[in-house]
């Protein structure tokens, strides 16, 4: 009997392997980043077309390769980060594994070139799907420059399954922002389509999150520092009051790495406890160093998941240090609740030594003197102003009032004849009736809505009663509108006595570009757009302008893992968004006209029997169902 089991092809295990590494364009992009790094490039270069379908390229001015190291570092498991297993528990760099070049190099068209600061010229190589086409000589700067065109070329399948360039690109800003801010004495700059989006020169960590998250990022970091013997820890963490619906400026660094962990995040939201709305996440940049040989890194193939040996005792730090900041800061509330702010003492204060108070003495004063020193008027014991003391004829006579409550009954007479000769007072008499309740009183009370615990509105029907969920039939109803104002282009919009300025990231405002259309059409008017902010002239009209920042951050929230491509599953995200933002929440208290509204307005939708999201707006209830609920 023939074998069954064989080796596979090398080019065939190639493409198996990039399939742990190389999951989309951003898993490139960051490989390449890494060892820039790792190369102790001071500058690096990013630029992508197509979002990274067409074109990854990386360069930098890092220490280069040799001839030999250039054609080698593209063989599987070939690395210069390690030479023993132990090593794998003292890392220092960033790619270790030796197969990100070689995987790429097995789903693309690679083209890189290298030379060192000592060599007068450097290696160029082409490779198209583990094939090396050719290997050159050339006159090169110093450093390394990889493209990397036409990725899955060879794989079909693997293109088929990659997101739109909206998506895509989103993810290489994720990645390239994970290493920019994880090593701020770097100068990035990074290139989409010929056009520049991020160009940062090296700083600060602060400076550098500024420069990357928008210029209003300043004002809500909180700064973190603490250190033991078991972790250093360093960074800035979000105030309370702008914490945000979606987890996208949430970063942890270990070593230099960015990490991501559940338990860590936890950490941190207990450290917020009390202060952050439901649903509220608060935004974080943690530097942590810890010893190499604590951690293991090699536990996940994009080693962003961090295995420590005393997590217990890193929680404990971590939430201590970040609630301690929170409090140093007068972020997070005192126990002393008479306190009063304005007797702190200023920070330009705290060292200086109290002055002695010196007192001045007039040794001149007599109170018994005729000549008062003071000559202003003076007012008497009524408040009625009097001539100076030193004035002819002054003397001391109190003014005397003149009483006036006589004209308090003045016309009272003639009022009280008035009433006596109208023979008194009339009372109006009540009709009695013989039923307890006329018709019109039965009429209102079979159509009168009653809510129930500021959630439920119920409302009497013929065969029984209606109960609606006021939530979810006030997103039905905003959602309807919403949409047929973006379809038929007819929204009215409220114009702004003062424009409203928003500020926002720059992955965030790339998404308001996309969307400004679609809200133009519910009835947004966009006044200015920049780099960093929008100013806003005009509001939709069920919309308030304080809504607005709540409303934009829901929608940019929702719309993290990629904006539809058709118009209509725009619309339809963006009406869904909205609604949801706006809709009347459990716990609102409504008015009966409100109640009544709401319920007619349901009604009178295309699909009232479910929200927007596919949940039931409203059960009913028959009076044979409540008659068998009392049936012994």
């Amino acid at each position: 009997m023939s074998s069954i089991i064989q080796l596979l092809p090398d080019h065939v295990a190639n493409q198996i392997a990039a399939g742990e590494v190389v999951q989309r364009p951003a898993s490139v992009v960051k490989e390449l980043l890494e060892n820039a790094v790792d190369a102790r490039a001071t500058d690096i270069k990013l630029i992508i077309k197509d979002a990274g379908k067409s074109l990854v390229q990386v360069i930098d001015n890092g220490l280069g390769m040799s001839v030999t190291d250039a054609r080698l570092c593209f063989e599987r498991h070939a690395t210069s980060k390690i030479r023993q297993a132990e090593d794998l528990f003292s890392l220092h760099t960033k790619g270790f594994r030796g197969e990100a070049l070689a995987s790429i190099a097995a789903i693309a068209h690679v083209e890189m070139k290298t030379k060192q600061d000592q060599e007068e010229l450097g290696t160029h190589i082409i490779i198209e799907g583990s094939k090396f086409v050719s290997q050159d000589v050339a006159v090169l700067p110093k450093g390394t420059s990889f493209a990397v065109k036409n990725l899955f070329f060879n794989i079909p399948a693997r293109r088929n399954f990659l997101k739109s360039d909206v998506v895509e690109y989103r993810h290489i800003v994720d990645e390239f922002q994970r290493v920019a801010l994880a090593h701020a004495n770097i100068h990035f700059t990074f290139y989409h389509n010929g056009s520049e989006m991020f160009n940062l020169p090296p700083s600060n960590f602060r400076q550098r999150i500024v420069n990357i998250f928008s210029g209003k990022t300043n004002e809500k970091l909180v700064p973190v520092q603490e250190e033991t013997e078991i972790v250093a820890i360093k960074g800035f963490v979000s105030k309370p009051e702008f914490a945000k619906k979606s987890r996208g400026e949430q970063f942890f660094f270990v070593n230099d790495r960015f990490i991501k962990s559940g338990y860590l995040h936890n950490a941190i939201m207990n450290a917020y406890e009390g202060l952050l709305k439901d649903g509220a996440q608060p935004s974080y940049f943690l530097y942590l160093n810890v010893p190499p040989n604590t951690i293991d890194i090699n536990i996940h193939p994009t080693k962003t998941e961090i295995k420590f040996d005393d997590e217990q005792a890193l929680y404990a730090i971590l939430r201590s240090a970040v609630k301690h900041s929170l409090g140093q800061f007068n972020v997070a509330p005192v126990l002393d609740f008479d306190r009063d702010a304005n007797l702190d003492t200023p920070y330009h204060y705290k060292n200086l030594e109290g002055a002695t108070p010196t007192i001045q003495v007039d040794g001149n004063y007599n109170p018994f003197s005729e000549d008062v020193p003071n000559k202003g008027p003076k007012s008497d014991y009524y408040g009625n102003r009097k001539p100076d003391a030193n004035s002819e004829g002054y003397r001391y006579e109190p003014v005397k009032q003149t009483a006036s409550w006589e004209s308090l009954y003045v016309g009272l007479k003639h009022d009280t004849d008035t009433i006596t000769e109208n023979g008194g007072f009339h009372f109006e008499s009540e009709e009695a009736t013989a039923s307890l309740f006329n018709e019109n009183d039965v009429e209102k009370a079979v159509n009168k809505t009653y809510q129930i615990h500021k959630k439920y509105i119920v409302n009497p029907i013929k065969s029984g009663m209606v109960i609606v969920d006021q939530q979810r039939a006030h997103q039905r109803v905003l959602y309807e509108q919403f949409l047929t104002n973006m379809t038929l282009h007819h929204a009215s919009s409220q114009q702004l006595l003062f424009p409203l300025h928003l500020y926002f990231s720059t992955s965030e405002m790339e998404l308001i570009a996309e969307l400004q259309l679609a809200l133009v059409n519910t009835g947004f008017v966009f006044e200015e757009t920049n780099d960093d902010s929008v100013v806003i002239s005009g509001l939709p009209v069920n919309i308030a302008e304080s809504e607005v920042p709540k409303v934009l951050e829901q929608l940019l929230s929702d719309l993290q893992d990629g904006i539809p491509e058709s118009s209509f599953s725009q619309n339809d995200t963006i009406a869904k968004s909205m609604a949801k933002s706006l809709s009347i929440k459990t716990g609102t208290y409504l008015t009966e006209k409100e109640q009544e509204n709401l319920v007619n307005g349901l009604f009178a939708c295309k699909e009232p029997n479910v929200s927007p999201f596919q949940k039931p707006t409203f059960i009913t209830m028959r009076v044979e169902d409540l008659d068998k609920k009392f049936t012994i």
